[in-house]
């Protein structure tokens, strides 16, 4: 059994897989603003309330894995933040907020990460098709699609500087989903893959995705985008 930290665990692909990895006996630690009951009951989750883009919340990290677990499996990025707005209106604190959930939480975490990360660990990131080049756009994400495409490149290079650490990193950019951030953004659209389906898919990525992978970058997508 594993040790899973996995971040937006209050919904969505996040609460599905939690409670996947969990039902399966591995340990999972969920990271997310608001914790669902059913995770906070769970006998194998573990729950931290927070804030991914105030950095500082991150040391309740550290602390709970060095009194706790001593190492860390794997580590799925999976939390998000999306803001639709047409470019002209976008303003620099939507970037910073966005960015701040999408990028430099991720890069901040993984850092934490690193000392307990051993070899055979998995860090995966969940991007977007939105973050692909050459990939259809929605029109109006231009900060939501910057930041998935920024987290891509931050992947592929750290599976080269801890490739000698045996330490994978993988990208897995999504096509639509159905969950509560695409119906808030886009209300009435129906995206052919429900949250449980691609949390079924990512969970065995997961667990077995490194030994055929890293610094790659996984279209998981039925649709343009």
């Amino acid at each position: 059994m594993k040790n899973i930290i996995l971040t937006g665990t209050s919904s969505g692909i996040g609460y599905a897989l939690a409670l996947q990895f969990a039902n399966a006996g591995h340990q999972v630690l969920a990271i997310s603003r608001k914790t669902p009951k059913i995770l906070i009951e769970h006998p194998n989750v573990s729950c931290l309330a927070i804030d991914l883009s105030d950095e500082k919340q991150l040391d309740k990290v550290t602390h709970f894995i060095s009194s706790t677990w001593k190492h860390v499996d794997a580590l799925i990025h999976n939390a998000g933040s999306l803001i639709l707005k047409p470019f002209e209106e976008l303003t620099q604190a939507d970037f910073e907020k966005v960015y701040q959930i999408n990028v430099f939480a991720v890069a901040n975490l993984t850092r934490i990460c690193l000392p307990y990360l051993q070899k055979g660990s998995h860090v995966v990131t969940i991007s977007s098709m939105g973050g692909i080049q050459g990939s259809l756009k929605f029109a109006g994400l231009a900060a939501y699609s910057s930041s998935k495409g920024a987290v891509i490149t931050l992947s592929e290079l750290l599976a080269e500087e801890y490739k000698e650490k045996g330490i994978s990193f993988n990208v897995l950019a999504l096509g639509a989903v159905q969950t509560e951030m695409l119906e808030e953004a886009f209300p009435g659209y129906q995206a052919p893959i429900q949250a449980s389906e691609m949390a079924d898919y990512i969970y065995n990525f997961t667990l077995t995705g490194n030994k055929y992978f890293n610094g790659k970058v996984l279209q998981v997508s039925s649709t343009n985008p």
